[in-house]
């Protein structure tokens, strides 16, 4: 099996290190007769928010990249590109680097991806990216902390992986683990995509009063509820579980067409207002 490894926190961030370093574990226990191999294409800096942007590829065609090596992954081949991580999964799976992937794995981010933060995020836009080329993804997140637990989510995202490698190509995994020590996670549960946003609400500085120019003060929203009791009607959501001291996997899809059929009515009437618009001007 043939892993893509990316993130949005950039090639030099410590997340990215450990998970490297259990992917090479990984490969290195494999059974015999089981061929494993890995990549690491990730973004030369921070691309955290950036979702699965790409940039202005057409007026700037080129991307520079770097080679890298990680302590403890030296086997891995790992490349620092001038690129958000969307469009490292994209150079990675084409074969950009003499390598096609089957899988993308992206993280370990700092900081959990839950709730609304999952468009956002360009740990999940990357595997959504890899998904309209045909690759399964996983991406995994950790709860942010003065100590941050990378291991713990490491380890879980291996033992995903070797599920995931079964799959159906396109399969999508989005993993967030809570800040804890190995010995202290209560175990994994299927988690809905919560309502937590990341931005509740923004107010003019300086007053009400709008002028031609001004700046506005947000106001954050936390990725997880506050810290406390869970109510069983929100305790399957991505982000109570975490709090709660439970790793959440959520299957993700990428960007597809809405088949709905309730929406016909709609398609037909935007259509035909179309084709009026186009016989007036002809």
């Amino acid at each position: 099996m043939r892993i893509l490894i990316t993130n949005d926190d950039g090639v030099r961030a410590p997340g990215l290190a450990v998970l490297a370093r259990h992917v090479a574990s990984w490969i290195k226990d494999a059974p015999e007769g089981d061929v494993r191999e890995a990549i690491i294409v990730a973004p030369h800096t921070n691309y955290s928010g950036m979702s699965a942007a790409v940039g202005d590829v057409f007026s700037s065609p080129t991307v520079s990249y770097q080679r890298h090596t990680i302590e403890g992954a030296e086997g891995l081949p790992t490349f620092g590109l001038e690129a958000p991580p969307a469009l490292c999964a994209i150079l990675g799976a084409v074969g950009s680097f003499n390598f096609q992937p089957e899988v993308v794995l992206s993280g370990i981010n700092a900081g959990a991806n839950v709730g609304r933060s999952v468009l956002h995020s360009g740990t999940v836009g990357a595997i959504l990216t890899g998904a309209q080329l045909g690759l399964s993804g996983l991406a995994v997140s950790v709860q942010w902390g003065e100590d941050v637990h990378y291991d713990t989510a490491g380890a879980v995202a291996i033992e995903v992986l070797d599920t995931l490698l079964g799959a159906p190509s396109r399969t999508l995994l989005n993993l967030n683990v809570p800040n804890l020590p190995a010995s202290e996670l209560k175990g994994v549960r299927r988690g809905r995509i919560s309502s937590a946003g990341i931005v509740k609400s923004a107010s003019q500085r300086g007053g009400d009063q709008l002028g031609d120019r001004g700046e506005l003060t947000l106001r954050l929203g936390a990725a997880t509820p506050e810290l406390g009791d869970v109510s069983d009607e929100d305790a399957d959501e991505d982000g109570a579980l975490l709090v709660a001291g439970f790793a959440s996997l959520t299957p993700l899809r990428g960007p597809h067409e809405d088949s709905d059929a309730s929406l016909d009515d709609l398609m037909h009437s935007a259509l035909a207002a179309i084709a009026r618009h186009l016989e007036e001007v002809r």
